[in-house]
């Protein structure tokens, strides 16, 4: 019987980071089958995803899903429990930021800045305090809209790029090793590396660590 683990996270922006992440974790090269993108949080409850991780779980996989708490963290947890619950799935979850608070990969991804770079994120909060101060006329109601998260971690990376490095900037591109913008080593992510260390130590990980790739 095959140890394997299956992780499930969001979109593309979570794929690229946790390949990264556990490449920085293990130093390994996951296959593309082994992260499994599913466009969106609610589509986990689709009945290909809940075959998928039947197979994997007969194989005597892990698995594991990985999504956004969003604005209610409990609600969230509940929610996906229950429907675990209810069609007598086996996975492992984590809610982003922290497994803790309510958020999204981009609280995340604040959270993990390189500590030099924080002026930039200042600004940026700054910017956001005054926004909301302003009223435009003819612009009803006041305040103003605040820019989303995510584009609060473009305008970080496209502070620190050069315009030549601009497709840095977008999520499939970007390079979460590179330690001038991120500290993967950070207390922050403690909680993530713990839980992902616990469950993928249990299958192949295991051989992951004597071995730099890992076989499809």
């Amino acid at each position: 019987m095959r140890d394997i683990f299956t992780i499930f996270v969001e979109g593309i922006a979570d794929e690229v980071f946790f390949r990264q992440y556990l490449h920085h974790l293990y130093g390994i090269i996951v296959p593309t089958n082994r992260i499994q993108r599913l466009d969106g949080w609610t589509n986990l409850k689709g009945s290909t995803w809940q075959q998928r991780m039947r197979t994997n779980t007969a194989n005597g996989g892990t698995n594991i899903v990985i999504i956004d708490a969003d604005d209610d963290i409990d609600a969230r947890r509940s929610d996906i429990l229950a429907w675990k619950t209810e069609n007598d799935l086996d996975f492992e979850l984590f809610l982003l930021p922290n497994n803790q608070d309510a958020g999204a990969l981009e609280d995340l991804l604040e959270n993990i800045i390189n500590p030099n770079n924080r002026p930039i994120l200042d600004c940026w909060e700054n910017y956001e305090k005054e926004l909301i101060k302003l009223d435009i006329p003819g612009r009803t109601p006041p305040p103003l809209t605040t820019p989303a998260k995510k584009t609060k971690i473009y305008g970080y990376l496209e502070a620190l790029l050069f315009k030549s490095q601009k497709e840095q900037i977008k999520e499939k591109k970007r390079d979460y090793e590179n330690a001038q913008h991120w500290n993967l080593n950070t207390k922050y992510l403690e909680p993530l590396k713990e839980f992902l260390q616990f469950n993928m130590e249990k299958g192949e990980c295991k051989k992951c660590q004597r071995q730099r790739n890992i076989q499809p």
